[in-house]
């Protein structure tokens, strides 16, 4: 997946290109160093670190759930 059908924001499933044993993990793509697709970044939750989108192979984009259900606590 290119680097322009990202979303800012979005969580996507990735495969470190080197190293971790080709493990599929979680990233969300983050803009804070800019707006422009050139400057956005890849993060691994729980990580302080960016990495660069050339770094992961995107596998899929992790959905959004369309709602949230609460179960509420038996009375």
């Amino acid at each position: 997946m290119s680097v322009e059908r990202l979303v800012p924001d979005e969580f996507y499933w990735a495969r470190p290109i080197k190293g971790e044993g080709g493990k599929s993990t979680v990233v969300r793509v983050s803009a804070i160093f800019g707006e422009e697709p050139e400057f956005w970044t890849l993060m691994v939750p729980g990580s302080d670190l960016h990495h660069m989108p050339g770094d992961f192979e995107i596998i899929a984009k992790i959905e959004r759930p369309a709602e949230y259900f609460m179960r509420h606590a038996a009375e």
